[in-house]
């Protein structure tokens, strides 16, 4: 028995090495290599280049209070649509002390002044109605009343123009009601009731208290890098791919491209400006990011093209693809090439649709 045990145990330790040989023998040998083909296929090839920017209204106009003082009330929001002349804010002035100081005075004076010369007046025309005083004189006491009669009125408009910058007893709309001077949207209101806000003069473009714009006319700004602008010009046709709107793309014409470049990140960037063509079921607010493809060249329609990962080069820089004749046997063919979109090639001549064109191992 023990004899038995012994004998089968060798058995078994000499079929285990044996089958360790075997197996470390099959795997030092090198595995065939399988190559993969691909063929030919036809489609249209597209050449464009991609400018970023956004899209904005073409006109955006701030809306700035033609006098100082403080907002007293806001009678719209953003995204309300306005139309021209329609009321936007209501502005209570706050008066300057020395410029009130100087018209309260003035009408005080002007009081005091109308006061005597009523007083003369009324004295001298009971004189002239009784034939005392010549009619000559008389019209010059009537001439200074009446002066100090304008005098009052011109110095009560006055002192109301400073307190409330509209004349007394005047129905002219006055200066201290803002209105839009457009049609279109409020896109932004930054003020509110209680801010200080500062007129538009000389010196100064004033304080902005909305700003609005036609949504209905809306233009693609964007830059594109100085090595692509020679490629473009003014009419081209770009395709519009808003980030915020999903699977929807707006055809637009470029319409202006800058003429001097701005330097940004080391690299020359040039401004261009496209108009869009809106749908009338996609609304595009103000500032939505937006990517133009800019198509460069195209082919007339379907062409025979392949992956530009097929072709292959020799020393003088001549394009080939190896042909599959056999399976797994390959030979050189040199191909004549044109159009590329940077993934697919067009292929002018060498080969034809039913070869099938060697994969090179990744």
């Amino acid at each position: 028995m023990k004899k038995f045990l012994k004998v089968f145990l060798g058995i078994v330790i000499l079929a285990v090495f044996a089958y360790t040989i075997y197996f470390l023998y099959n795997k030092s040998q090198a595995q065939p290599v399988v190559y993969e083909t691909a063929t030919p296929t036809e489609l249209e090839i597209v050449k464009s280049t991609v400018a970023t920017g956004s899209v904005n209204p073409r006109k955006e106009i701030d809306i700035v209070p033609q006098v100082s003082g403080i907002i007293d009330e806001l009678f719209v929001q953003e995204g309300d649509m306005i139309k021209k002349g329609e009321l936007i804010a209501r502005i209570r002035i706050i008066p300057n002390m020395v410029n009130l100081n100087n018209a309260e005075s003035r009408l005080n004076r002007a009081r005091i002044n109308l006061k005597n010369s009523k007083v003369n007046y009324e004295r001298q025309q009971k004189l002239y109605e009784q034939g005392v005083t010549p009619r000559k004189e008389f019209e010059t006491y009537e001439l200074e009343y009446k002066t100090a009669q304008e005098e009052l009125e011109a110095a009560e408009n006055n002192l109301t123009l400073i307190k409330k910058g509209q004349l007394k007893d005047s129905n002219k709309e006055t200066n201290t009601m803002v209105r839009s001077t457009v049609d279109g949207m409020v896109l932004d209101i930054p003020v509110e009731v209680g801010n200080s806000v500062i007129e538009s003069n000389t010196f100064n473009p004033g304080s902005t208290i909305a700003t609005v714009a036609d949504m209905s006319d809306m233009i693609f700004e964007g830059k594109i890098d100085e090595t692509e602008v020679g490629k473009i010009s003014e009419g081209m046709s770009l395709i519009l791919t808003v980030g915020a709107i999903d699977d929807v793309t707006f055809d637009a014409t470029l319409k202006h491209i800058a003429p001097k470049g701005v330097e940004e990140n080391g690299a020359i960037q040039f401004e261009i400006r496209a108009d869009v063509d809106l749908k009338a079921d996609q609304f595009i607010r103000a500032g939505y990011s937006a990517t133009a493809s800019i198509v460069l060249e195209q082919t007339e329609g379907p062409v025979l093209a392949i992956q530009e990962r097929l072709l292959q080069f020799d020393e003088k820089d001549s394009a080939y693809v190896e042909v599959e004749t056999a399976p797994q046997q390959f030979e050189k063919r040199y191909v004549k090439t044109g159009l590329s979109d940077g993934i697919n090639i067009e292929i002018l001549e060498g080969i034809s649709k039913q070869d099938k064109l060697k994969l090179p191992i990744s």
